[in-house]
């Protein structure tokens, strides 16, 4: 049975029928496996890594500093510290690289397969469509950031003490309020992606070849990456969706430090804006022949 027919059986609630569809699709691709595992190997590269260089696990030196990498000092005091490194390693490029393979791919890989034009035969017509695969790659979003984050936190545990944990601003906090932090902290990088998706999901709209999709996506990641890097630019840095990346380390202070967490989500909400509204215009608008 095609997959168009088995999300048709799925009447009268085509709409969940359709999410299942691609939920399972998405994650039973050798393509997705692969890029989860590529994530889960960082922290345990991460966390080897460390472990070497300090011999014994004995505690490394100095307090970090604000950045996200700073967390890597304190990582041998504390096993949970590796969560939050492992995240500032992956999310300048190996997380959004990997939403944008699968956002580009979302329906330029369907064109490309032959099989969007049977998709949409059901009657829910392409605005439900996209937004399916949006929220297909938002659930990639946040299982791809709990796999960094829960690989981060085994590996964590294996080689490191675990136990209260000092914050960036040099007060001690209990293990749960760390452990929960840690899971908010994951969740905003997760939210911190969807302005990627969006823009991978628009790229998506603009050609029926995946890889053209994929890549364009990437390049585009890159390229904001670069110019986010140039000091001349710095007036343009702002409106760069990676700018304020990082600033999910200021949940490690205390208190919180609101004012940058909530410039990054204001602007991947403008981001998912922007470039959802024009994957709509786009894709509804698009001759659909494969």
């Amino acid at each position: 049975m095609s997959r168009a027919e088995t999300v048709r059986k799925a009447n009268p609630l085509w709409s969940l029928g359709l999410l299942r569809s691609e939920l399972l699709t998405t994650f039973r691709r050798w393509r997705t496996l692969a890029l989860l595992g590529v994530l889960a190997a960082v922290p345990v590269l991460v966390g080897i890594a460390v472990r070497i260089e300090t011999g014994d696990g004995s505690p490394g030196g100095g307090g970090g500093g604000g950045g996200g990498p700073a967390f890597i000092s304190q990582v041998t005091n504390n096993g949970l510290f590796l969560v939050f490194t492992a995240l500032a390693a992956t999310l300048p490029f190996f997380l959004p690289m990997a939403i944008g393979v699968v956002a580009g791919d979302a329906l330029a890989g369907e064109a490309n397969a032959g099989t969007l034009r049977y998709l949409l035969v059901a009657p829910a017509g392409r605005t439900r469509l996209l937004l399916t695969k949006y929220a297909t790659v938002m659930a990639f979003c946040l299982v791809a950031t709990l796999v960094v984050a829960v690989s981060a936190l085994l590996v964590g545990a294996l080689l490191f003490p675990l136990g209260d944990l000092t914050t960036i601003s040099g007060t001690r906090i209990g293990f749960g309020e760390g452990l929960a932090r840690a899971l908010l902290i994951a969740l905003v990088v997760a939210v911190s992606l969807i302005g990627v998706a969006a823009l991978g999901l628009f790229v998506s709209t603009l050609t029926n070849s995946g890889i053209a999709a994929m890549a364009t996506t990437v390049g585009l990641l890159i390229t904001v990456q670069i110019l986010d890097q140039i000091p001349q630019l710095h007036a343009l840095h702002p409106y760069l969706f990676s700018h304020y990346w990082l600033s999910f380390a200021d949940l490690m202070r205390e208190p919180v430090y609101w004012d940058d967490l909530t410039k990054n989500l204001g602007l991947q909400a403008l981001y998912a804006a922007v470039f959802g509204s024009a994957a709509w215009a786009r894709f509804t608008s698009k001759d659909i022949t494969a």
